[in-house]
């Protein structure tokens, strides 16, 4: 059995946690950040660095407190080397480095994605490689097929705006505050989501991608009409979300019969509406679907733990020299596509 230390601040939740590799998690601590980028309707990214240099040394004391145990009784130092705002991904990983350095523990440089990827794993020990996932964030909006730790295939990216990135702009549009998605989710409950006509972009397309800002430029404008009540804008955008997500991962899933199980995973996937439609999507195709219980959807150190344990077992760690990058696809050789840009 390992026990690896999982140090995550690629935006603005300052988090780390102890996983060992029978998938047991001794204990973890999350520090958010929304008092902070709430004025401002969205993340600064130069508040969340200096959020993470307060608070990140006080969890990682206060998390091996709470396991009883000491650096020294930690097999490898985890931490999430990319991608993400570029400051608050040096603050973890040089903390990490200095972790590693110090009890001379191997470091592992995380791809932030990889731990979203990974997560399911955590949640559910039957889960097996290889699985599609639909990875739906703030920053990222992707369906993949998890062949195996660090082996990925793209299938599909935004072309523009993430998912997630949609909610947070839809919520500041509609007044509903930040975070935006569980905002724009619980007003959502008392609106008609047939009540406003937005588009569906690229639904119905062969082209197997995403596309989300015109569907944000139009609730933009049908709010500027005055003609809607906030909670139908709300209803009818996360419905329209909702459908474009099902199609795109529809495509996906008629593309891989190899894959054991449908998962979800990212900030996103806490959405209630959303799990229930891609359940029925997932059973329409005869798999299984997999998602991680809501705290383990959002950024967290335990996703990164557990994909630096299974990164270990697989005898994958880095040099201290280890870059912090603020670009870093799980599919390097996958083609660009129209308007993805460093999306993709």
């Amino acid at each position: 059995m390992t026990l690896i230390l999982g140090l995550e601040s690629s935006c603005d939740e300052t988090a780390a946690a102890l996983v060992d590799s029978e998938r047991r998690i001794l204990a973890q601590r999350v520090a958010g950040q929304e008092a902070e980028h709430s004025p401002y309707g969205g993340v600064v990214p130069e508040i969340a660095a200096r959020a993470h240099v307060d608070r990140l040394a006080p969890i990682v004391e206060g998390v091996l407190a709470d396991a009883g145990v000491s650096l020294a009784d930690v097999d490898a130092i985890a931490a999430t080397a990319g991608p993400g705002l570029i400051g608050g991904v040096m603050v973890g990983l040089v903390t990490g480095k200095a972790l590693a350095h110090a009890a001379n523990k191997p470091l592992i440089a995380v791809n932030h994605l990889e731990g979203h990827a990974l997560s399911p794993r955590l949640a559910d020990a039957s889960l097996e490689f290889p699985y599609l996932l639909l990875l739906v964030s703030g920053g990222h909006c992707q369906l993949l097929l998890v062949k195996g730790v660090g082996d990925y295939r793209r299938l599909a990216t935004t072309i523009d705006d993430a998912a997630g990135e949609a909610f947070d702009k839809t919520a500041k549009l509609l007044g509903l505050g930040y975070p935006g998605g569980p905002a724009v989710e619980r007003v959502a409950k008392d609106g008609d989501p047939k009540a406003v006509p937005l588009p569906r972009p690229l639904v119905g397309s062969a082209e197997p991608h995403f596309s989300f800002a015109g569907l944000k430029s139009a609730v933009a404008r049908a709010a500027a009409s005055g003609e809607h009540s906030v909670p139908d804008l709300a209803a009818s955008f996360q419905q329209a979300v909702v459908d474009c997500l099902v199609d795109r991962s529809r495509i996906a899933l008629a593309a891989c019969p190899e894959a054991t199980a449908f998962v979800v995973a990212g900030g996103v996937a806490a959405n209630g509406a959303i799990r229930t439609a891609l359940t029925d999507l997932a059973a329409r195709f005869d798999k299984g679907f997999v998602a991680p219980p809501l705290w383990l959807c959002t950024d967290n150190g335990a996703m990164i733990a557990w994909a630096g344990a299974e990164r270990l077992a697989a005898g994958l760690t880095d040099a201290l020299d280890a870059p912090a990058r603020p670009r870093w696809p799980l599919d390097p050789e996958a083609e660009a596509v129209r308007g993805a840009g460093v999306k993709a």
